[in-house]
């Protein structure tokens, strides 16, 4: 039997889908407002010129539905590890299984690197970040265990206008 998350396709983002992707990016992002996670004065979106970048690099993966991309994920390594620089579903295609099914694929090419782990920052409080990730293998990482690029990406993370202080690092082991 056909299961929710089989409707969709992933693959690797093509260079003309920068644009649908920030879309994607700007639709998930609709969620968080009013919580008080993010300053709206701030751009939280990841500069199109390095979205492009990755996008040609073959690290941004998307998720179809009929042919239309409706959620992505895009990662990256960083000293030895993967990480998750942001995943996002379309709200009117979630809880589908195809972010289950982007991390997958993170995880798959993070495998084929030699990467022990993959890592990411999100918001502790919001169910679809934390507790998503955690019904997924990933574990928060306390302080003391952040790598030092990890206090970088917490700066840039305060720059773009997120309250740090609710997000956590985590870490999913591959081996």
């Amino acid at each position: 039997m056909e299961q929710p998350a089989d409707r969709f396709e992933i693959r690797v983002a093509r260079p003309d889908e920068a644009a649908r992707v920030r879309a994607i990016e700007q639709a998930a992002g609709a969620r968080f407002s009013g919580l008080g996670l993010i300053d709206d004065a701030f751009g939280a979106a990841l500069a199109i010129d390095e979205l492009v970048r990755l996008i040609d690099a073959g690290q941004v993966w998307v998720g179809c539905r009929d042919g239309v991309a409706v959620g992505m994920v895009i990662a990256s390594q960083r000293e030895g590890l993967a990480y998750v620089e942001e995943m996002d579903v379309v709200p009117e295609h979630g809880r589908q299984g195809l972010g289950a099914r982007l991390l997958d694929c993170v995880c798959e090419w993070a495998r084929a690197r030699g990467c022990p782990a993959v890592t990411l920052s999100t918001f502790a409080t919001v169910p679809w970040n934390q507790p998503f990730y955690e019904r997924h293998g990933f574990r928060a990482l306390q302080q003391h265990e952040w790598a030092p690029w990890m206090r970088r990406v917490r700066e840039k993370e305060a720059q773009l206008g997120l309250r740090v202080e609710a997000r956590v690092f985590m870490r999913r082991e591959l081996v």
